[in-house]
Order: structure tokens, then C-alpha cells, then sequence
């Protein structure tokens, strides 16, 4: 089927399914940000330091990390529909704790907390990859990501103006309790709404859980070296919140001890499950590079690790700039995420129809001058200039992401969860590391990092295979089934 026959806006079928989906994620998203345009009322009420907003918007993303990993597997053994439902339920009760903190501890716990919410994302991938075939998965996975992604921007536009409207000083609570009463009542629209995949066809489930299956020795010792920065990253946050005395000397060593025994008995789970590899090699067939996921996690790191920092710098980037008001502020912010509308579709198409390879290289050295000419901007520059150079940048971050999703689903359908889950962790690394980064420098020193790390990325994206032929899958009788992928 073209793209010309499909309606996309339809509401039956594989379109219903995107939709509902894409907009489940929209309020993730809604709620992953909802503090970010409402810092400055929070700061006041709380009578917050500087170097405490910085660190709540560290907390934001921490808990992300291994929340993908672990939805990863989830999804992949229990099916989407229930795992969304069940994270959409959850996080509204985490999002109301959010909206009754009175103190910095109790508001660093709940951010902490709603940092899963954040895992979403992975879910949505799986199930349009069941519904969508390859020659439609990327834009379907663009136009699932960009419309997901907005969530953000309409956080910024409207929750502000609600804080400002109704409650007075505790404005901003009546915001965020209000996003937790979305997602409470959507966990259950969802759960009613949608299938995980098509009649009559095959939800393919991992052989073991516990860790990602490899289909070699030397992937095998790639993965456990690619599992280090997520444990790592952990480690960052550690180390930034003992340089804030939020945390003793002793209680950060025995945190980074914790972490360094989690990842050792995580790599031993991954040996049992990949154990048959060492044994005897797997059948040409069903193999798969692992490069693969590793090359797309680093992509992804420097693209959707880019958005999720800058948007949650932004509002107050344009507040200390450019001296403008809390709600203008927002609105401004809320360009950059606006963008994500066209320009995650954007780049899952142009991956469809150029090649996945070839697209992600060309949006990625985009990405890079963006920034680098982003990082000249100061208080001189005329207001809309600024606003129009970040969202030329937004298009190649947001068509980035895109192009990476375009091709996760291509590399081996059973484990669709948890590549999304690892790729999608990468990207809450950076925005972590990019975050860090920008509690040490000037925001102009910040944007020119994410310029260079990109950099450095375009040339690793040279190494990536482009996805052709087809994957090959057991269905449950034994009989094997194969799946286009280009």
C-alpha cells in the first residue's frame, strides 16, 4: 500500500491504532514536562537555589534510563496494550505526589520518581511496528514520535497560563494535578481501545528474559560493553548530587558500589540468556549485528538526548536572554517542540523513501551547524532571529530521531521492545550528560557540545548496514515466517 492510498486520517484499522497510540504518548510527554515552564512559579513557592532547579531538571530524565530497559522487556513478553494502560495508571498517581510536594526532598522524590513515565515512548514502537510494514513503519514511527513529542510544547503554552488563572500561589499545583487526571483516565481509554496486533497475525515474544538475546560471541562482549554508560550515566547523577551535599560521601560510595554489583549480575543474566551462543553458532538466518543497536543508541543520544535537554532549558534560556515574561518565555520555548510535529514524520519518511542510512547521515551533519551557529546566540541577536535558527535545529533533531526509528523495528521483530528500549536509554544519557554538562557552562558552551558530540556521531553512522531483505521469524508451531524489511 502507498503512501497516496493510505489516509492517515483515518480512525479504523492500523490508523486508529497509531492515533490512540500517538496520543497516549502525547500525554507521557504532557506530564514528563509538565514542571519545566512552570520552574520559575515552583522556585518561588519553594523558595528553591538555583543549583536546585538544575538538579530537578537532572532528576527528570535519571529514572528514564532503566525504565526503558525494563518497559523494553515488559513489552515485549506481556504486549503493549497492557503495559501502556498499566504505566498511564501508575504515573497519575506519581504525577499528583508532584503536585503536593511542600518541600525540595519531597519535590526531588516525585521528579525522580516520574522519570519513568519517560519509558512510554518504547512501548508505541513495538505496537506500530506490529501494525505498519516496512515501507510505512518510518513514517508511521515519525508521526508517532513528532505528535508524542508535542505533549511538551503544550505543556509549555498552556500549563503556565492555568497556573496563572486558578489558584494563586499554588497555580502551578492545579497545572500538574491536571495532567495526572488525564493519564488516569486515558490508562483505561487505552486499555479498551486498541489490540497488539492485527487479526490473525503473530505477537513474537523473546526466547528468554532478562536481557537481550546476541547472535554471536563478539556481540555478546559489544553488548555488555554498550550496558556501561547506563549504569555510568547513573553514576553522573550520583556524583552531581554529592557535589550539591544532597548526598554524603558514604552514601554516594555505597550507591556507586550498588550500581557496579547491578551491572555485574545484569551482564550475568545476559550470559544465561545468550549462553546457547557459546555453545554452537547461531544459523545464518537468524542472526542479526548488534552494531546495529549500537550505532542507532548513539544516534538517538545525540538527537532525542539533544530535545530533551534544550526543552527543558529553554523557557528559562529565553527568560535570562532575552528578559522576557514566564508565559512569553514558555510560548517561545514551545517552537522548538512545536516543530516535532512535522519533523519526526519528516525524517521517518525521507528514510523510507532515500534509505535509512544515508538519511540519518545527511539530518545528523544538519544537526551539527544548527547548533554550532545556535551557540553564537546572545541577548544582541533580535528575538526572532533566535526563534528561527532553534527551530531549524528542532527539524533536524526532531528528523533525526525519526530516521533512527525508522530502522529499529528492522533489525529482529521479537525484540523490537527492548532495541527501542535500549536506543530510547541512549537518549535519556545524553539529555543526563547534556544536562550535567550545562549546570558547569554557559548555555552557549552547551550548545557548541552537542554540536561536537554530534559530530563525532556522523562518523560512526558510517558503519551502520542498511536494513534489507528480510527477518525471519518462529511462529508458535515451528514453522518460520518471513518479514520484509526493505
Amino acid at each position: 500500500m502507498s503512501y497516496k492510498k493510505l489516509n492517515w486520517l483515518s480512525f479504523t484499522g492500523k490508523t486508529k491504532v497509531l492515533h490512540l497510540t500517538w496520543f497516549a504518548f502525547f500525554l507521557t510527554f504532557l506530564v514528563w514536562f509538565n514542571h519545566a515552564p512552570l520552574m520559575l512559579l515552583i522556585k518561588e513557592t519553594l523558595q528553591l537555589t538555583d543549583e536546585q532547579v538544575k538538579t530537578i531538571l537532572i532528576l527528570n530524565v535519571a529514572l528514564t534510563i532503566p525504565a526503558r530497559i525494563i518497559v523494553g522487556m515488559l513489552v515485549d513478553t506481556f504486549g503493549p496494550r497492557l503495559i501502556y494502560s498499566l504505566l498511564l495508571f501508575f504515573s497519575s498517581f506519581l504525577c499528583f505526589f508532584f503536585a503536593l510536594a511542600t518541600s525540595f526532598e519531597t519535590l526531588a522524590i516525585a521528579r525522580f520518581l516520574l522519570g519513568f513515565v519517560g519509558a512510554g515512548f518504547v512501548i508505541g514502537i513495538r505496537i506500530i511496528s506490529e501494525w505498519f510494514p516496512a515501507r510505512e513503519v518510518g513514517f508511521a514511527e515519525g508521526l508517532y514520535k513528532g505528535w508524542g513529542n508535542f505533549g511538551s510544547a503544550v505543556a509549555a503554552v498552556t500549563l503556565p497560563t492555568i497556573a496563572l488563572l486558578v489558584g494563586g500561589d499554588d497555580g502551578w499545583r492545579y497545572s500538574v494535578g491536571l495532567t495526572g487526571i488525564l493519564i488516569f483516565v486515558y490508562s483505561g481509554v487505552y486499555y479498551f481501545s486498541v489490540n497488539d496486533t492485527p487479526a490473525g497475525s503473530t505477537y513474537f515474544k523473546p526466547n528468554k528474559a532478562g536481557g537481550l538475546e546476541v547472535t554471536s560471541k563478539g556481540d555478546f562482549f559489544f553488548y555488555l560493553l554498550t550496558n556501561i554508560p547506563l549504569y555510568g550515566s547513573m553514576g553522573l547523577l550520583v556524583w552531581k548530587l554529592s557535589l550539591l551535599d544532597m548526598l554524603a560521601d558514604d552514601a554516594a560510595n555505597v550507591i556507586y558500589l550498588a550500581l557496579v554489583l547491578v551491572y555485574l549480575l545484569h551482564s550475568r543474566q545476559i550470559y544465561k540468556v545468550n549462553a546457547a551462543i557459546f555453545k554452537r553458532p547461531v544459523e545464518e538466518i537468524h542472526a542479526y549485528k548488534f552494531k546495529q543497536v549500537a550505532i542507532l543508541s548513539l544516534a538517538y543520544m545525540v538527537t532525542f538526548g539533544t530535545e530533551l535537554a534544550v526543552v527543558s532549558m529553554l523557557p528559562l534560556f529565553f527568560l535570562d536572554t532575552f528578559e522576557v515574561s514566564i508565559v512569553n518565555a514558555g510560548l517561545l520555548a514551545s517552537c522548538y517542540a512545536f516543530i516535532d510535529i512535522i519533523s519526526c514524520p519528516s525524517g521517518g519518511w525521507i528514510s523510507d523513501r532515500f534509505g535509512r542510512r544515508k538519511s540519518l547521515l545527511v539530518l545528523l551533519v544538519g544537526l551539527t551547524v544548527g547548533f554550532t551557529v545556535m551557540s553564537q546566540i546572545d541577548s544582541n541577536w533580535p528575538i526572532g532571529l533566535a526563534v528561527g535558527l532553534i527551530m531549524v535545529c528542532s527539524f533536524f533533531v526532531g528528523s533525526g530521531s525519526g530516521a533512527v526509528f525508522a530502522v529499529v523495528p528492522l533489525i529482529k521483530r521479537r525484540l523490537t521492545g527492548q532495541i527501542a528500549g535500549m536506543v530510547g536509554a541512549y537518549g535519556n544519557i545524553g539529555a543526563l550528560v547534556f544536562l550535567t554538562v550545562l549546570s558547569f557552562v554557559t548555555p552557549q558552551l552547551f550548545f557548541l557540545v552537542i554540536a561536537g558530540t554530534t559530530l563525532i556521531t556522523v562518523f560512526a553512522v558510517f558503519l551502520l548496514d542498511e536494513p534489507k531483505g528480510q527477518m525471519v521469524e518462529y511462529l508458535p508451531d515451528g514453522t518460520v515466517e518471513l518479514i520484509d524489511i526493505g
